[in-house]
């Protein structure tokens, strides 16, 4: 029997020519990651192994990104802790303000994960990277804080599903809706601890900062990891980041899935997952009359370049509704040069949008757009579970930027056909 993308990684970092699902295997990592929230758990938990160093000083990464710049005093407090532990153990790999992004766009914008690596975060959308061919999954601090001294971690290892889609996609619409639509498919369970494999035309044609999107929301049907294969786009968007050798995995044909779900591209369209779930998803043609207080355009799941063009492009020329909030959030540095000197932020700032340094910030109810009893959010964040951006009686609809930004010029629920 074949084995599939998911499996040969683990394979070859556990150094077994095969494994099975339901196999309990050691690996030895390729990068081991935590933020502002989570690695100082990790630390704590360190330091009480006894050893002098991390393993490899350039694969513990640290991204103080949740919290930062710190909305109050203990999020200081947390910053300073990891800040000298970066320096301490002189990680290669330590981003402050003014060079840091929302992780899981910024290390892949730096190369720092590569197609066939295996990567773990202290992070639950660490799955993001599964977008380059990687194999990369979430986990707690005191696993975290192991991997940090062996450089090696335990797990299970997968079963496997298969989402095929063929076709091409309509307009504006983007692998945020892909994910979206899917998770509506199959629920937030629906991939519990099994490996989300994508493939078929539609994803050969998608570019990268979608296929992350893709990834990225994994989590949220419950999977250990999205992954779709590298090919000539991802080598692409590899070589511009990296020389360092990577391996390029492909599922064999006689690979095991234990489900294979089917789809046409043409019959996604516009996305919007209603409170509570990520999997309460309709289509655009079903929102119905929502009132909506912000929009939020950024997180580690539309954050990226190209979800700042299509919401430019929606946006240049209009005015964000009286009544609506509009905050804009680059993820990453580069981002938002790039982003700067393509005159996105003029068209923002026009149109009355805030734009605002690389932060997670809104997407977890941090800072930088925390919601108030009552309020409603349509986001380009990930998750909308009761209280997540704030009150408990507020609520939270996720989007792509194209419905996002619609919705910030008509001040309810809108695609850019209703303009």
């Amino acid at each position: 029997m074949g084995m599939t993308i998911t499996e040969k990684i683990i394979a070859a970092h556990a150094g077994r020519d095969s494994v099975s699902p339901g196999d309990l295997v050691s690996v030895k990592v390729d990068l081991a990651l935590a933020n502002d929230i989570t690695a100082p758990g990790s630390i704590l938990e360190f330091n009480k192994v006894g050893v002098d160093s991390v393993f490899d000083r350039d694969k513990v990464v640290i991204v103080p990104d949740h919290f930062t710049p710190n909305r109050d005093i203990k999020s200081a407090e947390q910053a300073k802790m990891v800040r000298e532990f970066a320096y301490e153990h002189e990680l290669t790999n330590y981003f402050e303000i003014g060079r840091m992004g929302v992780e899981h766009a910024l290390l892949p914008e730096l190369g720092l994960v590569l197609p066939g690596d295996l990567a773990i975060g202290a992070d639950s959308h660490t799955c993001t990277y599964g977008g380059l061919g990687a194999f990369s999954t979430g986990m707690g601090s005191t696993d975290l804080a192991a991997a940090w001294a062996t450089g090696e971690t335990w797990l299970k290892v997968p079963t496997n599903l298969k989402f095929n889609i063929e076709g091409k996609l309509g307009p504006w619409v983007s692998g945020k809706d892909i994910i979206l639509y899917i998770i509506g498919k199959i629920g937030v369970d629906g991939a519990l601890y099994k490996s989300m494999e994508f493939t078929g035309g539609t994803f050969r044609g998608l570019s990268m900062d979608s296929r992350f999107s893709v990834c990225n929301m994994a989590i949220e049907a419950g999977g250990k990891n999205g992954i779709i294969a590298a090919d000539a786009e991802t080598r692409a968007y590899v070589a511009e980041r990296s020389s360092r050798p990577y391996t390029v995995y492909e599922s064999d044909e006689d690979a095991e899935y234990e489900e294979v779900f089917e789809f046409s591209a043409s019959d996604i369209e516009l996305q919007i997952a209603f409170p509570h779930l990520p999997s309460n998803t309709r289509g655009l043609s079903e929102a119905g009359d929502v009132v909506i207080d912000q929009v939020v355009i950024g997180s580690c799941t539309n954050g990226r370049l190209e979800d700042l063009r299509t919401a430019a492009e929606i946006l240049k020329g209009r005015q964000v509704d009286s009544r609506t909030r509009l905050i804009v959030i680059p993820a990453t540095q580069a981002i938002y040069k790039q982003a700067m000197n393509e005159g996105l932020f003029e068209v923002f700032i026009d149109a009355g949008a805030a734009v605002s340094t690389p932060t997670c910030g809104p997407c977890l109810g941090g800072h930088m757009g925390v919601l108030a009893a009552g309020e409603r959010a349509l986001a380009t964040t990930n998750r909308n579970f009761v209280g997540r951006m704030g009150h408990k009686d507020s609520e939270v609809y996720l989007a792509g930027p194209a419905v996002a930004a619609a919705t910030a010029v008509v001040g309810k629920i809108a695609g850019p056909d209703s303009l």
